[in-house]
């Protein structure tokens, strides 16, 4: 079957790179894409707003399914769209995108069938963000409603970190995102993320994973899109999982589907895991990134499959996922400057060097110039991954190739998967 891609992360080169593995596949296309997901697909120049003209190319070239990276045509509606044409789409609907879409419409959801989640108040003035701060006190989680790239949530560890948070929201820091803020209690414990299947009835779990938001080593600094994940996050129990399916992502599908928008496609829940068991973070309604990069490299079951039966409300008639025991590890080189604004340009060379252990380098933000010469074209770079029988080895291993890539304008966090490394002892 012919495949059209949309996106052109991190995120979309490993899940063109795994998609390229099935023997199902006959023709990729991707559309923008970037160097890396050249390297298993056609890349196509299509304008993604413009609904009808995806329309038109995947009904020329006889697109067979439809996968859907990133969040923001997800919001806008284009997996409807293609599936008003008549189209297999892997990617919920524009409804039932507000899971991410909307940080108030989740709080919302969750006050309605009794989901686990942090206590909040939705404010559409400053004056009513300030005064919700007041009442929280410090510390006080301050999130921008709507999508701002990852960076749209600010933990303030005091009220005057916080009341800034919510200036710069209402100011325009993060576009239209923060037109309206949801304000939280502060929650204690780890983080984790867990990601399951959905065609708005089965619910297939897939795996868990741990990400680093912040950007700088001993997580200090403003939080990121992600500068690097580990998978599996075995703080995340069976246990725990199992709480997570009975009380967060079962009621949330139920719940999507009991009001008229079922949810149909990947389910990211981000969780902390506290002294109650686990509560609702916040959800994507995609792949995580860098989280799909550990996943796809755990993953051994065909994943055009996953995805197709996802699309086409089977997965109640396939094989459960099957996942590598040995962990994932990846490590983000960012451009100088991320993530406020990064250095732009830097040559970066070594990546078939990197790879030559076995490691995985997923072009994040690259381009590739008339010349052959590839740079860095946005503030995440590069996804530097590999597997290892622990979260160690793989850790060093993914250590080895960030130090075979030449990227002088590039920096990395070099404690990713601490606390699971700590733990192994």
């Amino acid at each position: 079957m012919n495949i059209l891609l949309i996106g052109s992360g991190g995120r979309e080169h490993a899940l063109a790179w795994k998609l390229a593995q099935s023997p199902m596949l006959d023709k990729l296309y991707a559309a923008p894409g970037n160097p890396g997901v050249a390297e298993h697909a056609e890349i196509v120049a299509l304008d993604l707003t413009d609904h009808a003209a995806v329309s038109t190319f995947c009904e020329a070239h006889r697109i067979g399914l439809v996968v859907i990276g990133p969040e923001a045509p997800l919001v806008d509606g284009l997996s409807d769209s293609l599936r008003a044409a008549g189209f297999s789409v892997f990617g919920p609907s524009r409804l039932a995108a507000q899971l991410e879409g909307s940080k108030g419409f989740t709080k919302d959801l969750c006050m309605r069938a009794n989901i686990p989640t942090a206590g909040y108040v939705r404010a559409s003035s400053a004056e009513e963000a300030h005064a919700a701060v007041s009442r929280f006190g410090a510390p006080v989680v301050v999130k921008a409603d709507g999508l701002a790239a990852g960076k749209g949530v600010v933990v303030a560890m005091t009220l005057e970190e916080a009341q800034a948070a919510v200036d710069d929201m209402f100011d325009g820091a993060f576009g239209n995102a923060g037109a309206e803020v949801v304000v939280e209690e502060f929650l204690t414990g780890e983080e984790a993320s867990f990601f399951a299947l959905t065609d708005g009835a089965t619910i297939v779990p897939l795996a868990s994973a741990q990400d680093h938001k912040r950007v700088g080593d001993g997580d200090v600094g403003p939080n990121t899109g992600g500068m690097g994940a580990y998978s599996p996050a075995r703080v995340l129990t069976p246990e725990l999982e199992a709480q997570t399916i009975a009380r967060i992502v079962g009621p949330t599908v139920k719940a999507m589907a009991d009001e008229g928008m079922p949810y149909s496609g990947v389910l990211y829940a981000g969780l902390m895991l506290t002294e109650d068991g686990p509560k609702l973070i916040e959800y994507n309604a995609r792949f995580g990134d860098p989280e799909c990069q550990v996943l796809m490299m755990r993953l051994e079951s065909d994943l055009v499959e996953l995805l197709l039966a996802c699309a086409d409300s089977k997965l109640s008639s396939i094989e459960s996922p099957r996942f590598s025991a040995d962990p994932a590890l990846t490590v983000v080189m960012a451009a100088q400057g991320y993530p406020g604004v990064p250095k732009k340009g830097g040559r970066i060379d070594g990546i078939r060097a990197a790879e030559t252990s076995g490691a995985k380098v997923f072009h994040a933000g690259t381009e590739l110039g008339i010349d052959g010469v590839l740079t860095a074209g946005g503030g995440r770079v590069l996804n530097v991954t590999a597997r290892g029988t622990t979260v160690r080895a793989a850790r060093d291993a993914a250590y080895r190739a960030v130090d075979a890539i030449d990227f002088p304008e590039g920096f990395c966090r070099r404690d990713i998967g601490w606390r699971e490394v700590e733990r192994e002892g």
